[in-house]
């Protein structure tokens, strides 16, 4: 147990290798938003860097697209969590710990030069993120997975109509 709140790369790495108690912790602590963000940026910023050779205009929209799906994926978490599902979660919460595990993308800067990560990190953050769903909203890992899984619905439909 900690004596305090951990900083940003403590709480990184709490998410990225599924410490519950990060989790948790980032929930709880409405001051750990901007953290979150920041998160989602670098992640979002290495997801955009494979775009570079298209111009930075298609950069930026790539990065903001990936800011977007997490507003959007938090809010549909949610709505299938807290209200269909019955969790207990603000939609701040599922933001923050959902922030943060989308931490391990940031890997995704090393797709060009290593094989196979794109994949593997798309797993980590699916991973992270049933963690975090579950910690935000008092659930088990079964209603955890069913909140990821019927989320994704809406989520995909969204992703076609606005984001591609």
């Amino acid at each position: 147990m900690s004596d305090g709140p951990r900083g940003l790369l403590a709480r990184m790495y709490g998410a990225a290798i599924f410490d519950s108690a990060v989790y948790e912790e980032v929930g709880a602590d409405r001051g750990a938003t901007g953290q979150a963000t920041f998160v989602v940026v670098l992640a979002s910023a290495a997801a955009a860097s494979h775009d570079y050779g298209l111009g930075w205009l298609t950069m930026a929209s790539s990065g903001l697209a990936n800011l977007v799906q997490w507003l959007v994926w938090a809010g549909i978490t949610y709505l299938v969590g807290d209200k269909l599902l019955g969790g207990t979660a603000t939609w701040g919460q599922l933001l923050r710990t959902l922030g943060f595990a989308r931490g391990p993308g940031i890997l995704t800067v090393f797709v060009p030069f290593i094989g196979g990560i794109q994949i593997a990190v798309q797993v980590w953050v699916l991973v992270a993120g049933i963690v975090a769903i579950r910690q935000a909203l008092g659930f088990g890992t079964v209603r955890a997975v069913l909140t990821a899984v019927i989320g994704m619905i809406p989520y995909w439909i969204y992703h076609t109509l606005f984001l591609h």
